[in-house]
């Protein structure tokens, strides 16, 4: 028996591969990601103002993330070019908390899953407004990106309590 079979993502001989999805039909697939970036108040109150000196954090955020989800399988580089037909992205401002959230959802129909782009929306737009910020602090932590939501192909996930 050869020792890599247990791996998908691994050939006869050990070497990384991208796994075959050809023999898997076709079916809708959604995904939802969050994550949060921690901000202090100043920033806050200019993003809520508008009074980022790049422009409008959110709205390049928001881009900046919807790209990267379609351009997932080109930075993931196991990952598969899938048909998208739906990339959102929305942001929340908790003030107690003084974050960010961060949340994407993605859909499309292929033969393989969305959550990876669903991920990819997310870490990008929260990168992106680390980049919109930046030159009012550096202190900044982007954190808790995490799947939530996924259907279709062989099972769901729901995570409990979000």
């Amino acid at each position: 028996m050869n020792k890599f079979k247990k791996f998908t993502h691994l050939d006869n001989y050990g070497k990384v591969k991208m796994v075959n999805v050809s023999g898997k039909e076709q079916s809708f697939r959604t995904a939802e990601a969050v994550g949060y970036i921690v901000l202090n108040d100043e920033i806050i109150k200019k993003i809520i103002e508008n009074k980022i000196q790049k422009g409008d954090v959110f709205a390049a955020a928001k881009i900046a993330g919807i790209n990267a989800a379609k351009k997932n399988w080109e930075l993931i580089s196991l990952c598969h070019q899938i048909k998208l037909t739906s990339i959102d992205i929305g942001f929340d401002i908790l003030d107690k908390e003084k974050k960010v959230e961060a949340r994407s959802k993605v859909e499309g129909y292929d033969r393989t899953g969305v959550e990876m782009e669903a991920l990819t929306a997310v870490s990008v737009s929260l990168l992106a407004i680390y980049d919109m910020c930046k030159a009012l602090s550096k202190n900044m932590r982007i954190e808790g990106i995490e799947l939530i939501r996924k259907t279709g192909g062989k099972s769901d996930y729901f995570k409990e309590k979000y």
